[in-house]
């Protein structure tokens, strides 16, 4: 076991413990977000594409206030205490949710509820996610991440296949409102996970347990100075922005072309299904590989070309098969090589850009890019664009997508180097310094 685990992870004896943690943290976070994931997607697909550029304005609001709360908490409480916090805030609001959706008449739950329930899921899986990540850049290192960050992702691919199987399988069985139970007790052993994970899978810093310090604007303040975070929120528009015009096109060709709530909720989980199967495929065999013989940027590049190609394919072809496996491999490869290739491009970062600038980048930057995707999508069909003109609009943005991924990959690369170099000066100072008297 030991040598098959060998050929998949380059792992240390040191990292074992930390990387295991870090598998588990990821499945159960991502499968508790798989588990209700359909349901926001039918409730998108219920109510129509001329609602959703609003529901992504309220979330977008919602972003925004959420954005300011958590980097108040971070400013003041130690990561080992701010993330379980926000978990278990998070499974309060599902035990709200819960009650709710048992006491409503089912027509106030379609009307007033859903869109709120929209709105607050996209919020959290966000949160949930950035906050993830945001613990693993602050806990590894550069160079750990290009090895270990493949695997760990695997985890997150296993949890939504998982998510997605109880979901597709029990919809039309259960209620809605018990699936909200099941990503509460995931969100609870993710608080675990916190609590449990080594500290000293790097250098010990004493910093590291540490609050951070600041006022909570100092991430905005940090992205407008720094041509590196600019690029990185500029990088996440662009893919929020490509991925909302391809959401809006699932949510019309699959209202239109499949009858029924527990139709559409079963083929959308399907499709969560088949995306997170060939992840784990891609992550297992090639993610890790990928980024240890070609570097970040050629990794993230793969992303924005299958982009190009699968607009392409739908401006040839605009049916839901084409569009689903357009999907599938799509999400496939943002998860597979984009998300774990973009989280090492954060471990350069100074520690409170890793969860100030981060959070705001990955919360607020991707929403902002949904509303840039919401409205120009209504925007383009007023100048008489449908399904197939949008799509062809969609390929030379991909373009400019992989030019982006290129430099920042590079700009990784020199950053990481400078600061090896820092540290490996800062260590010599250490044993050459003399000893106290």
């Amino acid at each position: 076991m030991k040598n098959f685990f060998a050929k998949i992870v380059d792992v240390k004896a040191q990292e074992i413990r930390a990387l295991w943690l870090a598998f588990v943290f990821n499945f159960v976070v991502l499968g508790g977000y798989y588990v209700i994931r359909p349901i926001r997607d039918e409730i998108g697909a219920d109510r129509g594409v001329e609602n959703l550029p609003w529901m992504y304005t309220g979330t977008l609001i919602g972003m925004l206030i959420a954005n300011a709360l958590y980097a108040t908490i971070v400013a003041r409480m130690s990561r080992r205490r701010f993330i379980p916090i926000a978990y278990r805030f998070a499974i309060l609001n599902l035990f709200v949710f819960f009650v709710l959706m048992r006491v409503m008449p089912v027509a106030q739950e379609r009307s007033i509820l859903a869109p709120i329930f929209f709105i607050w899921v996209s919020v959290f899986n966000l949160f949930a996610t950035t906050m993830f990540w945001s613990f693993m850049a602050d806990t590894f290192t550069p160079e750990q991440g290009k090895r270990l960050f493949g695997f760990v992702a695997v985890g997150g691919s296993l949890g939504g296949i998982v998510g997605g199987f109880v979901t597709s399988s029990l919809a039309g069985k259960l209620s809605t409102a018990v699936f909200l139970l099941i990503t509460a007790a995931m969100l609870e052993v993710a608080a675990q996970c916190v609590r449990f994970f080594p500290a000293d899978v790097r250098k010990h810093d004493e910093r590291s347990e540490q609050p951070i310090g600041g006022k909570f604007w100092e991430g905005a303040t940090h992205i407008a100075r720094s041509p590196y975070l600019i690029g990185l929120a500029v990088f996440l528009i662009i893919y929020t922005i490509t991925n909302t015009w391809a959401y809006f096109q699932q949510a019309e060709l699959t209202g239109s072309q499949l009858q029924g709530r527990a139709a559409r909720t079963s083929f959308l989980a399907n499709i969560d299904i088949a995306v997170n199967t060939i992840t784990v495929v891609i992550q297992i065999f090639l993610t890790g590989r990928l980024m240890k013989w070609f570097g970040v940027g050629i990794t993230l590049v793969l992303m924005p070309l299958l982009s190009a190609l699968g607009f392409a394919a739908i401006g040839f072809a605009p049916v839901l098969t084409v569009l689903a496996t357009f999907q599938v491999l799509r999400r496939a490869a943002g998860f597979a090589l984009l998300r774990p290739a973009r989280e090492v491009l954060f471990t350069v970062l100074r520690r409170e850009d890793k969860y100030k600038a981060k959070s705001l980048i990955d919360t607020f930057g991707y929403r902002l890019g949904d509303i840039v995707g919401a409205w120009s999508e209504p925007l383009m069909r007023w100048f008489g664009l449908g399904l197939v003109g949008i799509s062809w609009v969609a390929v030379p943005v991909g373009a400019i997508w992989c030019t982006l991924s290129i430099w920042l990959g590079r700009k990784q690369r020199e950053l990481a180097e400078a600061k090896e170099k820092k540290d490996r000066s800062s260590q010599l100072g250490d044993i050459a310094a003399p000893e106290p008297a």
